[in-house]
This record gives structure tokens, C-alpha cells and sequence, in this order.
């Protein structure tokens, strides 16, 4: 069966934020050179939901409020397995834990095993949902991707240690906030960015989640609030 590689996947992006009250950074790595997509661009943890992910179970789920606004115009069941997503790039592509101590109770799928062994079973309640941006027609890669902000604090490992991390991304490290827009970013990532500064001394959900839709007819920036669908137009 032919794969049709620009169909749009549902993918979550998460943007770990570090010492954010005081002196900001965001954990930021490189694509490398031959990536299909966005090749040498520096860039945030994420990538495709997998169709396992939804048998995933988690500890703890998203707020309240964060599910809301991720199933507006979109499949309510998506929720979790965007978050279990969420949980595995950041673990497969930096090595960071989010999850709590514990055991699993069946025998882990095998793209898990790496992370169960450290102790942990994963967790969604520290992600927070602010974003989310449909790739414009066109590219040989397209996602509806959903980034979520997550305090370093709700990290159950050592900030600094990339060692678990596969070579997915490169020259991974904790990048200034407002020296960020001095790497080489993809357009969607410094949109995101400026969402990620207003936000960054804020604990606080948003009040509402930007949406940045493409599709073949137009592009919208629409914002999602979680109670009734906002679909005014910018």
C-alpha cells in the first residue's frame, strides 16, 4: 500500500520552558541536513501522533480545559493520544521524562520499554496547551500540530541530560528565550515563539489558543477557547 506522505497528521510539539519567571530558556535541537522536513532548522521536541498512542495509558491527563480546547473542530478522542505523543517525542527526542514514578501494569510496547525502565509511567497534567498550526499546502510533510508549554519543573529527569535522547536532533540545549529568533527557525516556530514570550511569566492558561489554518482554499488564525467555537477571522 502507497503511503500518501502529504496527508495531514495529527502531531504534538512540546516547548519545555525553563526558569521562566526569572530568566527564560526553551529546549530547542537541529534537524539535520537530509530530515525531509524543515532540514538544519532548530526547532522544538515533537513530532506524529502513532496509532499505538492511543492505547497508551497516562497517569495523569491534561487539564481540564486543555482537552476542551484540543477537541474543538477536531475528533474529541484525539485528546489523548496527543498527549501520550506529546510524552514519547519529548522522552525519544531529548531524553526528557515526563511522566511519574511507577510500574506498568502490561508489558510496555516496545517504542516504550526505553522509558519504562527508568521508573516512570507518563504523565499529561503539566502540559498546557497554546498553539496549534496546520502546514500549508504544498510541503512535502504536512501536520496539525499541536504545541503545548511545559515548565522544566514538571520534568521527572535531570534537565541537562541528554544522554537517553536518539539522533533525531542535534545540539540540543537550552536556548535564551529572547535569543531564540538568532537561530535558524522555521517561519511556524517563531510565530509560535512570540506566543511563548507573552506567555512566559505566566502560569496561567491562556485565554484563548491561537489556530493558524491552512488549507486549499485560505489561512485563518482563528482562536480556540474551549466553551463555543470562535471561528471569526483575524
Amino acid at each position: 500500500m502507497t503511503i500518501d506522505k502529504t496527508a495531514i497528521r495529527n502531531a504534538a510539539t512540546v516547548i519545555v520552558l525553563r526558569d521562566r519567571l526569572n530568566d527564560p530558556h526553551i529546549l530547542m535541537g537541529q534537524r539535520g541536513a537530509s530530515a525531509a522536513f524543515m532540514p538544519n532548522k532548530f526547532v522544538f521536541p515533537g513530532g506524529a501522533v502513532d496509532a499505538a498512542d492511543a492505547d497508551i495509558p497516562l497517569a495523569a491527563p491534561m487539564p481540564d480545559l486543555c482537552r476542551a480546547r484540543l477537541t474543538e473542530d477536531a475528533d474529541p478522542a484525539l485528546a489523548h493520544p496527543l498527549a501520550v505523543a506529546a510524552v514519547r517525542e519529548l522522552w525519544e527526542e531529548t531524553g526528557q521524562i515526563l511522566g511519574q514514578p511507577g510500574t506498568w501494569d502490561d508489558t510496555p510496547p516496545e517504542d516504550w520499554q526505553s522509558f519504562a525502565a527508568t521508573g516512570h509511567v507518563p504523565a499529561a497534567h503539566g502540559l498546557q496547551f497554546v498553539f496549534r498550526a496546520i502546514t500549508p499546502p504544498g510541503r512535502p510533510r504536512r501536520f496539525d500540530a499541536r504545541f503545548f508549554l511545559l515548565d522544566a519543573e514538571g520534568l521527572a529527569s535531570d534537565p541537562d541530560d541528554f544522554s537517553s535522547a536518539c539522533d533525531e536532533l542535534s545540539h540540543l540545549q537550552w536556548i535564551p528565550l529572547q535569543k531564540a529568533r538568532d537561530f535558524d527557525l522555521p517561519f511556524i516556530t517563531e510565530v509560535v515563539l512570540a506566543e511563548v514570550e507573552a506567555r512566559a511569566h505566566s502560569t496561567e492558561p491562556p485565554q484563548t489558543v491561537p489556530f493558524f489554518k491552512n488549507n486549499d482554499e485560505e489561512s485563518l488564525f482563528l482562536q480556540l477557547k474551549g466553551q463555543m467555537p470562535d471561528w471569526r477571522a483575524d
